[in-house]
């Protein structure tokens, strides 16, 4: 292959890694927004790893107009005691902490594919056969961020959660999705450039194609 399509395909699974950073970071996996007597507004927000949760108080003022407080805080999420992960909420916990080890796998995949390619791209020779590896560390990542979005899309549908029946996906789910659509994507492209410039085609392997020697 190419150096070009190389430094392509390196942008290409960085923008995946990001997207995927995005998702595992980010609280808002799924969002509940609600109110009750005393809080104008309460969003509170799923996260992989966290539970962040905002809350806007009203208070009317002396001169007719009201007075805004705002509280935002985070903590783990789940936890063993808060949200019952020792009774009934056990099998719960254990799913959505998976899907969590599945996104800091995702994120680990796609780190070696980048150094993968660093060192492929140094000889020539190494550009013949590094696009193997880079394509299955590519997919792997994939596979690890539709595992996420497989676990997450079905705790949410089936309001796993007490609360998750009212929640909504947020832009952590977003992310999520965009970069496995966009690692699929990624993925095909490295085996069709890599599997072509083996081929001979020029467009893929450059100046120096290289051909199978027949006889």
């Amino acid at each position: 292959m190419r150096k070009t399509s190389y430094v392509v395909a390196f942008f290409a699974v960085i923008t995946t890694m990001i997207l995927n950073v995005v998702s595992v970071q980010r609280p808002d996996w799924l969002v509940v927004h609600d109110q009750d007597i005393l809080h104008k507004s309460v969003v509170v927000e799923y996260g992989l790893t966290r539970r962040c949760e905002l809350k806007v108080i009203e208070i009317p003022s002396g001169n007719g107009g009201t007075l805004t407080y705002t509280n935002y805080d985070c903590r783990p999420f789940p936890m063993r005691v808060t949200d019952r992960c020792e009774k009934e909420n056990s099998q719960f916990c254990m799913v959505w902490g998976t899907a969590g080890y599945f996104g800091e796998l995702g994120i680990g995949f796609a780190v070696v594919a980048c150094l993968a390619i660093l060192f492929g791209v140094s000889t020539h020779s190494r550009r013949r056969r590094i696009w193997k590896s880079v394509s299955v560390l590519v997919a792997l990542h994939v596979l690890s961020q539709i595992i996420v979005f497989g676990v997450v899309t079905h705790l949410y549908r089936t309001d796993a959660f007490p609360s998750f029946e009212h929640a909504r996906p947020g832009l952590a789910y977003v992310s999520n999705v965009l970069s496995w659509v966009f690692g699929i994507l990624v993925t095909a492209g490295v085996v069709t450039t890599g599997i072509s410039a083996q081929r001979g085609h020029r467009w893929a392997a450059g100046n120096r194609a290289y051909r199978p020697i027949s006889g």
